[in-house]
């Protein structure tokens, strides 16, 4: 089982940046693959970033590519992901989730979730 648990959300105003960090409680943090998904008042879940075990390898969603990086500390069983250059599009309760097979865009190849971090952004 592993807990893992947001931080770093908050209100800013459009164009600030962010740093969402997610801590995972599990030891063999290292063995599992990484993602961000955010979800907007009565839209789905929308996946955005994900990272390899070994932080060598990552996935973006377009709409967020060039904006978020998304980032692992092994050491320290945390995964980031930096935001930059905010809209209020990006208003949502943001994720972090641990996948046990291989990286994914997809919700259902994640085991373990979040409890979710706001993140709202004013125009």
């Amino acid at each position: 089982q592993v807990h893992l648990v947001e931080s770093g959300g908050g209100l800013v105003q459009a164009g600030d940046s962010l740093r969402l960090s997610c801590a995972a409680s599990e030891r063999t943090f290292s063995r599992y693959a990484m993602g961000w998904f955010r979800q907007a008042p009565g839209k789905e879940r929308e996946f955005l970033a994900a990272v390899t075990w070994s932080g060598g390898s990552t996935l973006y969603t377009d709409s967020v590519k060039g904006r978020f990086t998304i980032s692992r500390d092994n050491a320290k069983n945390t995964v980031y992901l930096q935001m930059n250059s905010l809209k209020p599009g990006d208003t949502a309760v943001y994720y972090c989730a641990a996948a046990s097979t291989r990286l994914s865009t997809y919700s259902d190849a994640y085991d373990y979730w979040g409890q979710g971090t706001q993140v709202t952004v004013s125009s």
